[in-house]
């Protein structure tokens, strides 16, 4: 019976750990680790390419029940010009939505998804990965260690058949397939997020990316008002903010959870609404902020060797732009889970996941680099850095369409692909 070792429960490890289980395979582990799968961070778009291979994993009820299902992204100029208005998910003609939802909230879903269909021994917790050897026929030898002197499985060592390296920006599967690579590389970006609960008529009913050539913020609704009777009409709003910094003092490059007083940042974004949406008002609401250097992950020319491959972060850790992060993760995991599923002997799985993956990966990364999508904002300033009254004066509305179908067609989100139905379900699963 083939062992599949996961390596990092978060999004992509445990997005894996479903997908191969719903493949036939069942016996898999996760370490992960932190002591307990704990539900941090802000908030998170998930595409609708992402969002049908939660469905096919029969998760897409439960993840309505505490997101938001985006129906608009609009883009503004920092002086208050609409740039352009994209309707999303459903209302782009999608069959499947998008959906807004606290990184927390996503994880918790799958997370008790795991324990449920694979149970509770399934994940390892307060373990980490210390280092691995490569045998002869492929396998790797697991070094596990403890963290903090605590936890099962320290000290000890394991031989999957299969390690997937889930385990992020900073991954220890990574670094020992890819000694010297060094600390991920840092853009000259600071980026703030957090959360604040708002009003619901102030909060607004869209998704918005507003700023210039230098500054930039993100703000959505992840929440709809609660309460019995609809009593509680206010909804919890994420947002980030981006903006260029000299330095990046006591920040460690890929940790995204520094906290810091919003008072160190908020009189950058004194003024800034877009229709009826007050940045400075969300940004009272709310209770703290983390902050981070915007960083990614030099493109690897390969993710696999021998029985070992990496998945999201690990693989292709990208600039937070564009709603692909958490997204392509979820899809690497279910493509991973399809090809061990289609091929029997894993070295060669391995290597038709990465053949499909990892071009269009490193196209994406180096996408984001160049600002993706939101490089509308950039332009808008640079053609009429005083604001315009007609978008249409500033940038043609075929060049709009052009660079929004550019990016789309690149992450493989277009409304023909996505509506084509998944690639990676499994008729019989007859793995083990």
């Amino acid at each position: 019976m083939t062992h599949i070792m996961i390596a990092g429960g978060g999004i992509a490890g445990l997005t894996a750990a479903l997908s191969l289980h719903a493949a036939g395979f069942d016996r898999i582990t996760v370490v992960e680790a932190a002591r307990e799968i704990q539900p941090l961070g802000a908030g998170l778009n998930i595409m609708p390419n992402a969002v049908r291979e939660l469905d096919a994993l029969g998760l897409l009820s439960r993840l309505d029940a505490c997101a938001v299902r985006t129906g608009e992204l609009r883009y503004y100029h920092r002086g208050g010009g609409l740039i352009s208005r994209e309707p999303r998910g459903l209302a782009a003609g999608y069959r499947w939505p998008q959906l807004s939802i606290h990184r927390g909230d996503l994880q918790r879903v799958l997370a008790d998804a795991v324990r449920e269909r694979l149970g509770s021994d399934a994940v390892v917790a307060g373990v980490r990965v210390g280092g691995l050897e490569t045998a002869p026929d492929g396998r790797a030898r697991v070094l596990l260690a403890r963290r903090d002197g605590r936890g099962r499985g320290g000290g000890a060592s394991m031989e999957p058949d299969v390690l997937i390296g889930a385990d992020g920006i900073r991954s220890a599967v990574r670094a020992a397939l890819n000694p010297g690579e060094g600390e991920p590389p840092w853009n000259g970006m600071l980026v703030w997020r957090g959360v604040s609960r708002v009003p619901a008529q102030r909060a607004g009913t869209f998704m918005f990316i507003a700023g210039d050539d230098r500054q930039k913020a993100v703000v959505y609704p992840m929440t709809h008002p609660g309460g019995s009777g609809g009593q509680d009409r206010d909804v919890l709003v994420n947002w980030a903010l981006a903006m260029p910094a000299t330095e990046i003092a006591g920040a460690r490059r890929g940790d995204w959870n520094r906290p810091v007083p919003v008072a160190k940042f908020a009189h950058h974004y004194a003024g800034w609404e877009f229709d009826g949406v007050s940045v400075p008002e969300v940004l009272a609401a709310a209770d703290g902020a983390f902050e981070y250097p915007m960083v990614d992950r030099e493109p690897l020319a390969r993710w696999t060797h021998g029985r070992t491959t990496l998945i999201g972060d690990a693989a292709h850790a990208m600039y937070p732009i564009g709603s692909n992060g958490a997204t392509q993760s979820i899809v690497d995991a279910r493509a991973l889970a399809h090809a061990l599923a289609t091929h029997p002997d894993r070295a060669e799985a391995l290597t038709a996941y990465e053949r499909e993956r990892r071009p269009a990966m490193t196209e994406l990364q180096l996408a984001n680099r160049q600002q993706g999508p939101e490089v509308v904002i950039t332009l808008a300033h640079r053609r009429a850095p005083d604001g315009f009254t007609d978008i249409a004066d500033v940038i043609p509305p075929a060049e709009l369409a052009e660079i929004a179908s550019r990016y789309a067609s690149t992450g493989a989100f277009d409304p023909d692909t996505v509506n084509a139905g998944s690639p990676y379900e499994v008729p019989t699963p007859a793995h083990g």
